[in-house]
């Protein structure tokens, strides 16, 4: 018990600071406790339900959420999520581990792009961005990650948006994705609910330092950080896949 609270504290700190859900480092290092890939997307989704909502409730408090442009995006990520269980019961482990990969590499690779700091924001079409949470609402529950490690990306290098509220956006966007998911995969068994409460709740700690952090940082260190810890967990997925 007392590992999963230090787990949870971590993840909770991390998914504060970077605006996801905590799955993106959960899975991991749940995969390295010895949980079997299903049961350790199943406690993800727990994890972040506690996480995102409580991280949302203070980036908001803060002024830094955008809550009517994530509403939209929101909407389509609850929609898409509801398919993740089924979508995850259809695929083996290694399928799952390596969409996983497939996920957190696109997100590196997008950090490196150039952002247009001197850009407005872009107006996008509300169906466009309901696609868009759709589609990542679907494929991020399915493996067990909230959405932000890819929709943060998406709106910093595509529709401009600053980099600190595209985070609280992102962790934000994880509430609707997560409680979706959440009813998707108790459906479909995957949720051992004594230890996702139990990271879950110790998570509630770490979210506000890593909020506390994030607002203290600068958004040129802050990216950086993000890319490194993408880095990690795409190398720590290769060499668990292939090696």
């Amino acid at each position: 018990m007392t590992e999963l609270i230090f787990l949870g504290i971590g993840v909770g700190a991390l998914s504060g600071f970077f605006g996801i859900g905590g799955g993106t480092i959960l899975i991991p290092l749940l995969l390295l406790l010895g949980y079997e890939t299903k049961a350790a997307i199943g406690i993800s989704v727990v994890q972040m339900v506690f996480s995102s909502i409580y991280g949302s409730y203070l980036n908001n408090k803060k002024g830094t959420l955008d809550i009517s442009m994530v509403m939209i995006i929101g909407a389509g990520g609850f929609i898409g999520a509801i398919f993740s269980g089924f979508l995850t019961s259809s695929f083996d482990d290694r399928l799952l581990e390596s969409i996983f990969l497939a996920f957190a590499l696109f997100a590196l690779l997008r950090m490196f792009f150039k952002t247009h700091k001197n850009k407005p924001q872009k107006d996008v079409n509300r169906v466009a961005l309901f696609i868009i949470g759709l589609l990542i609402g679907a494929i991020s529950m399915t493996i067990g990650v909230g959405g932000g490690i890819l929709l943060v990306p998406v709106l910093v290098s595509f529709l401009h948006v600053e980099l600190n509220k595209a985070i609280s956006a992102g962790l934000f966007f994880v509430v609707f994705s997560s409680i979706s998911g959440l009813i998707s995969h108790s459906l479909s068994r995957h949720i051992d609910f004594e230890s996702g409460i139990i990271i879950g709740l110790a998570s509630l700690l770490g979210v506000y330092i890593g909020i506390v952090l994030k607002d203290r940082v600068d958004s040129v260190l802050q990216k950086r950080l993000l890319a490194g810890f993408y880095l990690l967990i795409v190398v720590y997925l290769i060499n668990r896949i292939f090696v």
